[in-house]
């Protein structure tokens, strides 16, 4: 009897390990679920530092659209036919001559003020949660020793630095979730251009399960995946290795930027990006796991001519904020440092601001989820998130008339997030008022915007 027990002990745990086995298929990778601690954070900072750090130019007021004014791509734009293009060589040209190439700019980046301590201070004060580093951008430049990029990375020219690394120790010590972008694709990369299969088998694929390997990574986070189908690249091929068999198998979120047809429909998480790339089954309103990305400017790297005009102010960022979390998903905010290791102090104020605001109202943006009553409330300026049973009411201009809420059932005692006085209520029938208190200098506990708390309000 023992021995038959033993046997179906065994045979339990042997099938309860083989179920959560994951298939090289979309069909099978898409079961699996987004890791809760991603949609509980809420709040993540981009990071775009690499070779275009050296130049950071991007006609940042130029009538050109949104993607033509990213630093990031300067490599592509100076020998791109059109009229950014245009806008990046003639600048190129005046500023370093016609002789100069691209890959000049890599002896040129140093980073003596590099510290990768008071860059996770500075992310932790602002109230960010985890953080998407990037590890190796279009131009094919890794900010990590890679063995398939030999002389183009940061440890052999440039820097003579493991960046990855390095931030990867002070983000885990600061207790942060860390993770790396990764460009499936290269520019320039002749491989790239001449053997695609070799490219993604001998090159891309062993540089992703190096940096998986090397430092364990939160978030893999692709991106250049639109010149071919997600076959093309062996996805899921290495999502069924990054679930099954990698040390972060239980942990690592992934988005959905792993081929031509898989944004919005495969992957993990689905990504927006400056509101420009939007769910294809769910139109406008994304169900599924999501996030935007963006910059607090108009690029992602660092533009040294981008002034106030160009920047979002603290007041919109907070908002920014509010909207998408309310709308259920998470924002992950870009900041570019300089070439020599510094993030801009206009980036850093608007990081601060952010976490001072989180200080008081955090409690109604993390680990909350998107309240299915907001469809029947559309008052301007006001939005919603839940946590539990509890209703959270945001308010990004202070409400000069009482607050109407539909659909709720219940609801008990409402207080104002930071404000000690009492907040004055009623409920008629399924509908909630809630009066606004008079504030003062003295009593305001916001700069930006404010959030009632409805205790069982969501129920």
């Amino acid at each position: 009897m023992k021995r038959f027990f033993l046997f179906g002990l065994i045979l339990f745990f042997y099938l309860q390990v083989n179920a959560q086995q994951y298939q090289p298929t979309w069909e099978s990778i898409d079961s699996r679920p987004v890791p809760q601690w991603f949609e509980d954070a809420k709040l993540g900072i981009f990071i775009h530092w690499g070779v275009y750090s050296v130049p950071a130019w991007a006609p940042a007021d130029a009538d050109i659209g949104i993607y033509a004014k990213y630093a990031e791509w300067y490599w592509w734009r100076i020998n791109e036919d059109s009229p950014a293009g245009k806008l990046f060589r003639d600048y190129h040209n005046k500023r370093y001559g016609e002789d100069f190439q691209y890959q000049d700019f890599a002896p040129m980046w140093k980073t003596p003020h590099f510290d990768p301590v008071r860059w996770a201070d500075v992310i932790k004060k602002a109230g960010a949660k985890y953080i998407v580093l990037t590890s190796k951008h279009h131009e094919g430049f890794t900010l990590w020793p890679s063995e398939q990029s030999w002389n183009w990375n940061s440890m052999d020219i440039g820097p003579h630095r493991d960046l990855c690394g390095e931030l990867t120790n002070a983000i885990k010590e600061a207790g942060l979730h860390m993770g790396f972008y990764y460009s499936l694709y290269e520019w320039y990369n002749p491989l790239y251009h001449e053997n695609l299969e070799k490219y993604v088998d001998e090159h891309m694929i062993p540089q992703m399960k190096d940096l998986v390997l090397r430092y364990q990574p939160d978030i893999f986070w692709t991106d250049g995946e639109w010149d071919y189908p997600s076959e093309k690249w062996k996805s899921t091929e290495f999502l069924a290795w990054l679930y099954n068999e990698s040390p972060v198998k239980d942990r690592v979120a992934v988005n959905d930027r792993w081929g031509k047809e898989t944004r919005g429909v495969h992957g993990g998480y689905f990504t927006t990006e400056y509101n420009l790339v939007h769910d294809r089954e769910g139109g406008s309103e994304i169900k599924h796991p999501w996030e935007e990305c963006r910059g607090i400017g108009t690029s992602f790297g660092y533009n040294q001519i981008e002034d106030l005009d160009n920047y979002m102010t603290s007041d919109a960022l907070v908002d920014l904020l509010i909207e998408k979390v309310a709308g259920g998903g998470n924002l992950l905010l870009d900041i570019g440092p300089t070439v020599d290791g510094l993030i801009p102090v206009i980036q850093q104020e608007r990081l601060f601001d952010i976490g001072k605001w989180l200080e008081v109202n955090g409690d109604a943006i993390y680990g909350t989820r998107k309240w299915e009553g907001s469809v029947n409330n559309n008052t301007e300026n006001v939005y919603f998130t839940k946590k539990g049973n509890h209703l959270y009411v945001l308010c990004t201009e202070f409400p000069k008339e009482p607050l109407v809420i539909k659909g709720i059932k219940t609801g008990g005692k409402v207080s104002l997030l930071g404000f000690e006085g009492k907040v004055k209520s009623k409920k008629s029938g399924n509908t909630f008022i809630i009066t606004p208190p008079v504030l003062t200098p003295q009593t305001n506990p916001s700069n930006y915007a404010w959030v009632f708390k409805i205790e069982n309000g969501a129920q």
